[in-house]
């Protein structure tokens, strides 16, 4: 294929520098907007009278054509392309020959790619966005199943408190929720249309910017041009986002894995999204959890690609600025990847709550619930902390726990415990009375989930 801008040189490419300059293997998948953006402009141009009406007319049958071609699979991309945007214009031009020629009046390869990035990207977070709405919805379906589940609350990894799984897991809940507004942020500052800034510096033709950001549904044009084809602010903030919210699902699969194993065994996962080992017939690994931790160092790399690539750049476009697809598009589809699977193992997943609830008896974790007996009882604080301490390494040496203590023994630390102290250490009890705002008491978990269920589009179909 003829270079479009060959008339400088007076030699061919070296065809290492050919493939090494080429972008067509990667930004093929950008066609659908890059042909968009060219209606838009056509149509700009034909009203504008920079062109005629006659041949932006013909212009945009012809991209129509080259549309369906290839989402028909009938035409095929050509590997030797430079770019996406190079091969649609040079089938263009072969269809229907001078009006093709004409289409890239008053603009230059680097506002149009610019205006690509932007269209592709803010789909690809529409459907990231449908994906983690899926995601919480499931997780507000699992929780609404366990709400009176106690389970341990850990700090340090270690026992803590009492919580119930619904609380446990309206938190992870509230992670996605900030995801949500984070993309829609994102989406919300690269809604701005780069097409008309040109090579940098705009162009002499009376084109309208306005016209064609409101076609391809922008808030308006961005307001200089040397920003507009030189901003990558966008890649980098959704990169950024993602990253995020990668390391939310990471957090939550680290939980998993640990929660699958026989140490914790909290959950089963289902057959269908476990995997067994070629030589240990026992094993049943929690392989979808652990490539998502896995794939949120990947996510970070492409983060921080980008942020390299740009660190050094001086106004306008440079060639480095390829570089932005490759991981800005990686970054979007491990997301999506990870999205897509993590829902469904979530939601196929057995909670074994009998095991949630020995675990939190044999933690001591209502020892705090012991120590504001005290306290409600007139014992200062520290004395209080000091006395549940006591009781606490007594049932250790003992091989017990504080509830099943005598009410001789507690007097022995203190005379002022009575039989109601049973109450106040009993663990539903101990997470049920937790109605401080947030906490785990079931009344509060259940508007919680109300609030997420709203949020995420309970029975919305994406």
């Amino acid at each position: 294929m003829a270079k479009m801008w060959a008339g400088r040189f007076s030699k061919e490419t070296d065809p290492g520098v050919n493939d090494f300059n080429s972008s067509i293997a990667f930004d093929a998948r950008m066609y659908r907007v890059d042909i968009r953006g060219s209606m838009a402009h056509a149509a700009m141009l034909g009203k504008t009278g920079i062109i005629s009406e006659a041949d932006a007319e013909t212009i945009t049958e012809g991209l129509k054509g080259i549309l369906h071609d290839l989402d028909s699979g009938a035409l095929a991309f050509d590997p030797n392309a430079e770019d996406i945007h190079m091969f649609v214009e040079a089938e263009l031009t072969s269809r229907i020959g001078d009006p093709g020629k004409r289409l890239h009046t008053a603009r230059s390869r680097n506002d149009q790619v610019a205006v690509d990035l932007r269209l592709y990207l803010r789909e690809e977070i529409d459907e990231i966005i449908g994906l983690l709405k899926t995601l919480g919805q499931t997780v507000v379906e699992v929780a609404r199943e366990h709400t009176s589940a106690v389970m341990p609350g850990y700090t340090h990894l270690q026992r803590a408190q009492p919580v119930t799984f619904a609380h446990h897991l309206a938190a992870y809940g509230w992670m996605f929720a900030r995801d949500i507004g984070r993309l829609e942020d994102v989406k919300k500052r690269m809604n701005y249309s780069p097409l008309g800034c040109g090579a940098l510096a705009g162009t002499t033709y009376p084109i309208d910017r306005q016209m064609t950001a409101e076609a391809l549904g922008f808030d308006g044009p961005t307001e200089n041009s040397l920003d507009g084809v030189s901003d990558r602010d966008y890649c980098i903030e959704l990169a950024s986002a993602l990253s995020i919210l990668m390391m939310h699902l990471s957090r939550l699969s680290e939980e998993v894995v640990l929660w699958c194993s026989w140490e914790f065994k909290f959950i089963e996962l289902d057959d269908a999204f476990a995997t067994g080992s070629s030589i240990m017939t026992q094993k049943k690994n929690p392989d979808v959890a652990e490539l998502v931790r896995g794939k949120t160092g990947r996510v970070y790399g492409d983060l921080m690609a980008l942020l390299s690539m740009m660190k050094s750049l001086p106004l306008a476009y440079n060639k480095d600025m390829q570089e932005d697809k490759e991981a800005v598009f990686d970054a979007v589809d491990t997301v999506k990847l990870c999205l897509s699977t993590f829902a469904p193992m979530l939601k196929t997943a057995t909670v074994l709550e009998g095991n949630m609830r020995a675990a939190a008896a044999k933690g001591f974790i209502n020892a705090t619930d012991c120590a504001d007996y005290l306290t409600k009882k007139g014992v200062p604080f520290r004395d209080a902390y000091k006395v549940t301490g006591q009781l606490v390494g007594y049932c250790v040496e003992k091989g017990t726990t504080l509830e099943e203590l005598p009410l001789s023994v507690y007097k022995q630390f203190s005379d002022v415990f009575e039989e109601d102290v049973y109450a106040a250490i009993d663990l539903n009890a101990c997470a049920m009375n937790r109605r401080s705002y947030g906490g785990p008491a079931e009344e509060g978990v259940k508007g919680q989930l109300e609030k997420l269920a709203a949020i995420f589009g309970e029975g919305e179909t994406e």
